[in-house]
């Protein structure tokens, strides 16, 4: 059956035998038992499903796998152990030394400097663009070792929004990869796929996770793209002479089988069982918490644009913000609780600020029910030159605020009481 998103947030990706645990339990094991080496043997030519080896896949690490597949209507998930670990395979599952990418500039300070700067030490360039760019100048940034587009759907922490038309046609032209960072909208409030992306990537330690209590990534295969005889992915086509010449463009589920297969084999960069635990559980409230975090965003987003000491607020539910629009269109039920707003005034009045809070904590961290703020040009973003910063859109005085579950009046009453010392 087709269950909504708010029941599967409940129910999918784990359905108990009788007698046995109601919630997938902590499979803490590095190994598995097999008394027919020939089913062994099957695990290994990937002829069957199974888990022999926890570095490649493990029992509670598959459950929240297929739970975060089922929410975003993918064909397979993958756990990491980290968000950058899972954008970090996606690119090694899809490049090799000459290849390149191309990527929005408004993305995560570390996702920035991932494909910036450790990459190309491998080989791989990084084309950035404007998400604000046309098509046509996205366009110029294409050519035939070009493995992927990569964007987020609400870029952290500038705010801005994704528009899905504009790359999707560009990906559809040249029979490219779409690639997409939903970690600040969730499955809950955008799915991907619909929308003409093919890889989601996700910090499951953030809104899917929801308490700040385990680190984790995903990578979810939407299934939607034909590797077959296309010329851009050749190491899809040709055979892998590490799995007797399997060719991963035959496979019904051909990147997700290579990810695992290659990259999370080699790597070992897989999501922990107690962090999977954690995880799944977080996922049981995921529509709730992301109902309440969009609403209470709206409320502060809202108090912020009409503060004196408040020089600009970017959050697209506001009818002034540049991606209002594209919000309505593709973030109908809600734009999740992340903010970016300017202190009028010096960064050392941004500290000041921040250090004022009582009930909004200053910490490394967004996307959790507990409300927290961060001064990323000195932090997050901290590695990034000056050039740089205001290429990612990072002004001096922006503040990040993700905005918890906490009743909006308190929250609100905690930003005026330490606007105040800046006013």
């Amino acid at each position: 059956m087709n269950y909504k998103p708010e029941t599967r947030c409940v129910q999918a990706g784990y359905r108990p035998e009788t007698g046995e645990s109601r919630i997938p339990p902590i499979c803490q094991s590095t190994t598995f038992f097999y008394g027919d080496s020939q089913k062994m043997a099957d695990l290994f030519d990937l002829k069957s499903d199974g888990f022999f080896y926890s570095r490649l896949a493990n029992p509670t690490v598959d459950a929240l796998e297929k739970k975060i597949a089922s929410l975003e209507e993918g064909v397979c998930a993958i756990g990491c152990a980290s968000g950058m670990s899972a954008v970090t395979l996606l690119t090694m599952t899809l490049c090799r030394a000459g290849d390149n990418v191309v990527c929005a500039k408004e993305i995560y300070g570390g996702s920035f400097n991932l494909f910036s700067v450790t990459l190309p030490k491998f080989g791989v360039e990084c084309r950035f663009f404007d998400v604000n760019a046309s098509a046509e100048e996205i366009e110029t940034l294409i050519d035939d070792r070009t493995k992927f587009i990569f964007a987020e759907t609400i870029a952290n922490p500038v705010i801005s929004v994704l528009d899905f038309s504009k790359i999707a046609s560009l990906c559809e032209r040249h029979r490219l990869l779409f690639v997409v960072d939903n970690t600040l909208a969730t499955p809950i409030l955008c799915r991907p796929f619909s929308l003409g992306a093919h890889l989601v990537v996700h910090s499951t330690s953030k809104y899917l996770d929801g308490h700040a209590a385990a680190l984790g990534g995903m990578i979810v295969d939407g299934g939607n793209f034909v590797f077959k005889d296309n010329p851009r992915y050749p190491d899809f086509n040709r055979p892998d002479e590490s799995y007797h010449g399997l060719v991963y463009a035959d496979l019904p589920v051909a990147f997700g089988t290579k990810c695992r297969a290659q990259m999370i084999r080699d790597t070992g960069a897989i999501m922990s069982p107690q962090n999977a635990f954690l995880t799944f559980l977080g996922c049981d409230t995921l529509a709730l918490r992301m109902e309440r975090h969009s609403r209470n965003a709206e409320k502060v987003a809202a108090y912020l644009s009409g503060h004196p000491a408040v020089e600009w607020v970017k959050y697209p539910s506001l009818p002034s913000d540049p991606y209002h629009r594209l919000a309505e269109k593709y973030l109908p039920k809600g734009m999740g609780g992340m903010m970016s707003f300017g202190i009028r005034g010096s960064v050392k009045d941004c500290a000041r600020f921040m250090e004022s809070l009582h009930l909004i904590t200053q910490e490394t961290h967004v996307a959790d029910v507990r409300s927290c703020i961060l001064h990323p040009a000195s932090t997050t973003h901290r590695q990034l030159s000056e050039q740089d910063l205001i290429a990612a859109g990072i002004a001096p005085n922006l503040v990040r605020l993700s905005v918890g579950i906490e009743h909006a009046d308190d929250i609100i009453a905690d930003l005026e009481q330490a606007l105040a010392v800046v006013r």
